[in-house]
């Protein structure tokens, strides 16, 4: 038999060598009384972290473990530094981070919890392609940033001497493919990029699964996440269980469903539904917030500002939280029933964001009075390069059919199926600041 893998420990004047992979630990025995001169030379120089390859016999000791008998051996490469000690691994976090090699080669669960996010990733991907979606690819260079209210960032193209974006969400140019029929049914994992802050659930650069469904609406959209969400915890997990800071949830759907205006009311010990003086809901929610809101807030944006301070983080077992004011909600269609309200939810579980989903707005005069307000409101605070997507609208011009919109956050639901505390442990590579060494 030949093998081959990394030295992880070296023991009895190496007599005993065990190597590994991802696939796990095998013991090496070299016979020291009956080595071969080559064997010797190999052994001599032989050093934690070094990659072996050796053939000959499988056998079990005494005690069952599995070692193999070697005739021959080739050195294959070397390590110049020690790996992290080998008991106490490797615990610094800043290192840990950092240096994300030496975390995985230091710590069995890193390595462990890379591969789950992978193997979600997988799920959700073999879910969506089941359902009849087609997986698509947007662009990430873009000539206008839009599809979410983010910070962009800014990158220069050489040849054709233009300012570029990185893209903030793929939405709109996943539209158009649904304009363009390329399918009614569409899908992408994608990365985006937002030149904002950093903590424990926000890194600059993230993973989105966003999908759309032509003549379905955010309903639809609600079953289609409860159903990916227990098809992947089943494939990954076993069980729809997952634990995070110590509480305990079960995924199992249904959800549990939370009026956005309502409960703010509740909160307030108004009924929102009622009021239409913008400066009354200000005074309002300031009172309840104990401090000043800013004061050009409408309706839609108090009652958001209410709910995230004062609800939203106290929110553990997974729910849709529904009702989302309209204002807020441009990319989405208005309830028929309430004008201020958009037909949107958005999905918290453990007090954070994983989904948000729309009845996606397909009606091209509406969207573009809404867009050009968006744009004036952002230029009047200092987005002095927000501009209208015009190709966009003139897109939906040519009709784009009905369709239900879900945008996920990938690295929060991995956060969540792993009981990761920190977005940082997620992701393989987290964005930090230079050392100044």
């Amino acid at each position: 038999m030949s093998v081959a893998g990394r030295v992880s420990a070296i023991r009895n004047s190496g007599m005993f060598v065990d190597i590994g992979d991802d696939s796990g630990k095998l013991q090496l025995y070299f016979d020291l009384k009956n080595l071969k001169n080559s064997l010797r030379d190999i052994l001599g120089g032989l050093d934690l972290g070094d990659f072996i390859g050796v053939a000959g016999t499988v056998r079990r000791t005494k005690r069952g473990e599995l070692t193999i008998d070697v005739v021959d051996a080739e050195f294959l490469a070397k390590a110049l530094r020690a790996p992290p000690e080998k008991y106490h691994g490797l615990a610094d976090l800043e290192t840990r981070y950092r240096k994300r090699y030496l975390d995985l080669l230091a710590n069995q669960d890193a390595r462990e919890l890379l591969r789950t996010r992978a193997r979600v990733v997988s799920s959700i991907r073999r879910f969506f392609e089941k359902n009849g979606f087609v997986e698509v690819e947007t662009p990430m260079l873009q000539h206008l940033y839009g599809g979410a209210t983010a910070k962009p960032f800014v990158t220069h193209h050489n040849a054709l001497d233009m300012d570029l974006y990185l893209r903030i969400a793929p939405e709109l140019y996943l539209k158009r493919l649904l304009v363009g029929g390329l399918s009614d049914r569409i899908f992408e994992i994608n990365r985006n990029f937002r030149n904002e802050g950093l903590s424990t659930r926000h890194n600059p650069e993230f993973t989105m699964l966003e999908a759309y469904e032509a003549y379905a609406d955010y309903a639809r959209m609600m079953e289609l996440f409860e159903a990916m969400v227990q098809e992947c915890c089943l494939s990954v997990l076993g069980n729809t269980t997952v634990s995070f800071h110590d509480q305990t949830v079960d995924l199992k759907p249904p959800f549990r469903r939370l009026s956005m205006v309502d409960a703010a009311s509740e909160a307030l010990g108004e009924d929102l539904r009622l009021m239409t003086d913008d400066a009354k809901t200000r005074r309002l929610v300031s009172r309840r917030l104990g401090r000043d809101v800013a004061p050009d807030l409408v309706w839609g944006e108090a009652i958001e500002e209410l709910f995230a301070e004062t609800i939203e983080s106290t929110i553990v077992e997974p729910t849709h939280v529904t009702d989302f004011p309209s204002i807020i909600s441009p990319l989405a269609k208005p309830s028929p029933k309430d004008e201020r309200i958009a037909e949107r939810f958005e999905t918290i579980c453990f007090g954070m964001e994983i989904a948000n989903a729309f009845s996606e707005m397909n009606d091209p005069l509406a969207q573009r009075k809404i867009l050009e307000a968006q744009i004036k409101a952002a230029r009047e605070h200092g987005e002095l390069d927000r501009v209208l997507d015009s190709d966009f609208l003139e897109a939906l011009e040519y009709g784009m059919p009905p369709a239900g919109g879900l945008g996920v956050g990938i690295d929060r639901l991995v956060m969540i199926l792993t009981g990761s505390t920190s977005i940082r442990e997620v992701i393989a590579f987290p964005t930090l600041r230079p050392r100044a060494d």
